[in-house]
């Protein structure tokens, strides 16, 4: 029975798990993007988000004493005490007028070794127009788009339109 389970468990023990979910979360504030297995994308999105929502939040407040204790927060909560004021300079900004859904899952397909399920979890940007183009493809899209990204990383690669503009 799974009573008082909460969570992906991720096949580790607490401290593992704890160290996994605080390495990726950071990783994914410092690259905005990261590739991992959809079961640990899954298990860090949630939090990463809050952690967002939380420094939103916190500034939209002007209460300097909040802004401290979300800051301490944080830097408990990632291994580079740098990360929070990046979530409080960048990101904050960025998803100010953003209700949720700071984060994306792109599905890359199975891993060779061992058939995990492979993501990209990155970081939705508020470009406003840029983010809803991507999205659509078209017949005047290069293959160096969303969907040549995609291809490139899967293995389809970009040298095939190329080949056909050659002959």
């Amino acid at each position: 029975m799974r009573h008082h389970y909460f969570g992906k468990q991720l096949g580790r023990s607490t401290g593992q798990r704890n160290a996994l979910r605080r390495t990726l979360i950071t990783q994914l504030f410092e690259h905005e993007r990261i590739t991992t297995t959809k079961a640990k994308a899954q298990a860090i999105r949630a939090e990463a988000e809050h952690m967002i929502t939380q420094a939103k939040r916190s500034v939209a407040t002007n209460d300097p004493s909040r802004v401290v204790f979300i800051r301490r927060l944080l830097n408990g909560r990632l291994n580079n005490p740098d990360l929070s004021k990046k979530i409080f300079d960048v990101f904050a900004p960025r998803y100010a007028e953003r209700a949720g859904g700071y984060t994306r899952i792109l599905k890359l397909g199975p891993r060779k070794g061992d058939a995990a399920e492979m993501v990209i979890l990155e970081l939705v940007d508020s470009d406003g127009g840029k983010g809803a183009d991507a999205n659509t493809t078209s017949a005047a899209t290069p293959a160096g788009g969303a969907r040549g990204l995609l291809n490139r990383i899967r293995g389809g690669g970009q040298n095939k339109p190329a080949e056909a503009a050659a002959e």
